[in-house]
């Protein structure tokens, strides 16, 4: 692959990602004006070395948040014993 290619998918994921943020926020911002009352869950994930520190708003986010917890922890060792088979 060529260096501008890499370049140019790189900086057109960037401007994508920051396109879908401003998207979120203003659809969040146009349904909150129309006095929609909802319920706020949420939860986050902070991972030190091997252990995830898993904290949230509820017993649903907290679940989905620990599946996501291992999913990324199983794929980071997958990507890591395949990093090692290949520079051996």
């Amino acid at each position: 692959m060529s260096e501008q290619l890499l370049w140019n998918v790189g900086l057109t994921l960037v401007f994508a990602g920051f396109a879908i943020a401003f998207i979120a926020v203003i659809l969040l911002f146009l349904k909150g004006a129309k006095g929609g009352r909802g319920k706020v869950k949420g939860g986050g994930v902070v991972i030190i070395g091997p252990i995830p520190i898993i904290f949230g708003t509820d017993k649903e986010s907290v679940k989905i948040i620990l599946v996501l917890s291992i999913i990324l922890m199983i794929l980071l060792l997958v990507w890591m014993v395949l990093q090692y088979k290949i520079f051996q």
